[in-house]
């Protein structure tokens, strides 16, 4: 739980008051998590050391681009600004529906621009090595279907973790429920069902009684996390000699790629990924042109370099 006592020993009453009422509305109403209450509520303390107002019915638009340069100044990262500005905008539109502020000081200052970093992904090969595993442990054999599942179908790891056995379908196909709880279902691939079909071979022999729907399930008994899979995920980098950070989103990313580079299809890759708009899908066209820049780089007399 947060420790309203922490806030008042930090800021004056007149402004910590609000602050506590903030984060409780966030807590309760909004039903935000823990953990991004006690983030909302340090980014609201770190902008009031900039501020430099005794009340919260002083702050104008000038404080606050006066608070972005210190905290340029202080070398914070373009993300990390974005953050605390959009946190002291939510914190101000709140009390201006309290009828404390008359308006929000905030509403009008622009987040700063930030590039967008291109989605990491690995190479054919480099798919093949962490994949390419054989065991005849019941975890390996879960690990194998979860990844050739990633990296097959381009699902998003809630949805992997939310596959129900009742979700695979006959006919090589897949039923994900994905964001906004929207239904789509996937083709699954060779290598994908061969390893689906020896894990689900596996769990009935091993939990021929159990009584738990989830398909891919943890030492427990359990649907597996999120937490479990990137676990598991790091463990097989690491077992096959990948030596960098992979996550799940990683074989979305490479499945993505690879597809688009194959097919040039991108309606065809946003239908699979479940992109709500085109522009999201975009992205890839992107990392597809940067893979053309490298073979012209590599290829062209004229663009070697001596």
């Amino acid at each position: 739980m947060l420790d309203d006592l922490s806030v008042t020993q930090k800021v004056p009453p007149q402004l910590g008051s609000w602050v506590i009422d903030f984060i409780h509305h966030i807590r309760v109403e909004r039903q935000l998590s823990e953990l991004t209450c006690k983030n909302y509520q340090r980014q609201i303390l770190s902008a009031l050391n900039d501020l430099n107002i005794s009340k919260w019915t002083e702050l104008s638009p000038d404080h606050v681009k006066m608070m972005l340069m210190r905290c340029s100044k202080s070398k914070l990262s373009t993300r990390t600004i974005n953050l605390r500005l959009s946190v002291l905008r939510n914190f101000c539109e709140f009390m201006v529906t309290k009828e404390y502020l008359s308006n929000n000081p905030v509403a009008a200052i622009q987040s700063l621009k930030q590039s967008k970093p291109l989605p990491k992904q690995l190479n054919v090969d480099e798919m093949s090595s962490l994949l390419n595993f054989d065991t005849t442990e019941f975890l390996g054999i879960r690990d194998k279907a979860m990844f050739e599942l990633l990296y097959g179908c381009g699902m998003r790891l809630s949805e992997l973790t939310g596959l129900d056995l009742s979700d695979i379908l006959a006919g090589d196909e897949v039923n994900v429920i994905g964001k906004g709880n929207k239904e789509r279902r996937l083709p699954v691939g060779r290598q994908a069902k061969i390893a689906l079909k020896v894990w689900l071979n596996e769990r009935d022999k091993l939990l021929p009684s159990l009584d738990q729907k989830a398909l891919f399930l943890s030492k427990r008994k359990t649907r597996i996390s999120n937490r479990q899979v990137q676990n598991r995920l790091d463990h097989w980098a690491k077992q096959q000699t990948l030596y960098q950070q992979i996550s799940p989103h990683t074989l979305r990313h490479s499945f993505a790629t690879h597809v688009l580079e194959s097919s040039n299809d991108l309606r065809g890759v946003q239908e699979l990924l479940g992109h709500a708009n085109l522009s999201t899908t975009q992205i890839y066209t992107h990392l597809n042109f940067q893979h053309l820049a490298q073979v012209y780089d590599q290829a062209h007399p004229r663009a070697k370099k001596k």
